[in-house]
């Protein structure tokens, strides 16, 4: 019998972040990589400001969705 070795997946270091906006309490689900400024959907304040790499979070973190 061939043993058949497992295929080892690299993971992602990227994410989605479920933020809450400061301003409304609204949430949002954010890309971790975002390149634009994110803004909040209920009142347009920014949540999330693009920094080249990962954002910077003006919000409240409230989870990270894997």
């Amino acid at each position: 019998m061939v043993k058949r070795e497992r295929l080892m997946l690299p993971k992602p270091r990227s994410s989605f972040l479920l933020i809450q906006c400061s301003n409304c309490s609204n949430e949002q689900v954010v890309f971790s990589n975002a390149t634009m400024l994110v803004k909040c959907n209920g009142c347009g304040a920014p949540i999330a400001q693009n920094t080249g790499g990962r954002v910077k979070i003006l919000g409240t973190l409230l989870k990270r969705l894997d």
